[in-house]
């Protein structure tokens, strides 16, 4: 019974993750990131033979106790990566600071992709008020983009009634570090500055400012949809830990 429980369990994650794959693909983010959930699949989907050919009982302790350690650690990692990731979902930053700078992403048909809308508009509610406040769009043009990220994002907050002299532009990043290292050039010494960017992604982008040296920073967390949540965390605890080893 426990072996056939367990089965089921592993299969149904195999087959959640596959069609998880899918739908991901089906927004065609300009990205093969989607190709992780098929591979998840398929470590579910061998964890389901395991367990239903009882090949578990066959493998030698050593084996046994290498792959269960680094289940452990890869699962350590993701519960510290996830734990720092919420703890920094809310951030709104403090009011009156000097700057805030927009992380680019994605534009599609010469107009911001929903996960840049909802830094645009977070951006947009911060500057009305705080009119002092100056804004740089930080995002150079990718592959599949007719124009940098960043003169869509100016377009965008015109048209939303921000004064095109409150904003920046800095157009050539295709980084988060680049969208901070070259924004931050840009900045006046000693400046408060406020990094606008989705929940999921504030962590990670206040630990590449501290990374470069950037003083006075907060996180000002925009939105993000539901239902991506997970590609999107996944995605940051695999960034995270490249940004560690590299």
């Amino acid at each position: 019974m426990k072996i056939k429980f367990l089965t089921i369990f592993w299969l149904l994650l195999a087959i959640l993750s596959f069609l998880y794959g899918v739908l991901i693909a089906g927004i065609r983010s300009g990205t093969k990131f989607f190709l992780i959930w098929f591979l998840i699949g398929i470590i579910f989907l061998s964890f389901a033979l395991v367990v239903h050919f009882q090949v578990w009982a066959t493998i030698s302790k050593t084996l046994k106790f290498i792959f269960l350690g680094l289940v452990i650690i890869v699962s350590g990692f993701m519960i510290f990566t996830l734990a720092n990731i919420f703890t920094h979902f809310n951030d709104q930053a403090k009011p009156q600071l000097d700057y805030i700078i927009v992380l680019g992403a994605q534009v599609k048909n010469n107009a911001p992709s929903k996960v840049l809308k909802f830094r645009l508009d977070q951006s947009i509610d911060y500057l009305y008020q705080n009119p002092a406040t100056k804004c740089i769009v930080s995002g150079g043009q990718g592959e599949n983009e007719t124009q940098a990220e960043a003169i869509v994002m100016q377009a965008y907050l015109i048209k939303h009634g921000i004064s095109q002299e409150r904003i920046i532009l800095e157009s050539t990043s295709i980084s988060t570090k680049e969208n901070l290292e070259n924004s931050y050039k840009l900045i006046e010494e000693s400046s408060s500055i406020g990094i606008v960017t989705n929940d999921f992604h504030v962590f990670r982008a206040l630990k590449i400012a501290d990374h470069l040296d950037m003083e006075n920073v907060y996180g000002l967390a925009a939105k993000s949809t539901v239902f991506y949540l997970p590609n999107n965390l996944l995605r940051e605890c695999l960034a995270y830990f490249k940004f560690l080893i590299f």
